[in-house]
């Protein structure tokens, strides 16, 4: 299988000068470059407290704690079930391996003690 190359010209690559909306500090032109002078200081950060809202009720402790605990719960519980079915499928597995490989032995017989 021949490798093939597409065929380039040197007008299909251009190199694009960048060229930003607004200038937001003065320009200093040094040959073909475009430098921008550096700024003293970097602007004070907005205020955010009109982004605030007011609380309508106050935060209830208890109430979140109870339905942490009940979200921590039902975790351990889905976790557990997940884990009793993994068990339980994959000695279903190997009974029915066992079972199709012609063996008779393959069913735990459990007797009661006396």
């Amino acid at each position: 299988m021949k490798s093939q190359r597409p065929i380039t010209s040197d007008d299909e690559h251009r190199v694009l000068q960048f060229r930003p909306r607004t200038t937001p500090s003065p320009v200093v032109h040094r040959g073909s470059a475009v430098v921008q002078k550096l700024r003293a200081a970097a602007p004070e950060p907005r205020d955010l407290s009109g982004y605030e809202r007011p609380r309508e009720a106050p935060d209830d402790f208890r109430h979140r704690m109870l339905a942490n605990v009940a979200a921590l719960a039902f975790t351990i519980a889905l976790t557990a079930i997940g884990i009793w079915l993994a068990v339980s499928i994959a000695d279903l597995r190997r009974t029915q391996d066992c079972v199709l490989m012609g063996r008779r032995d393959c069913v735990r017989i459990t007797t009661p003690h006396i």
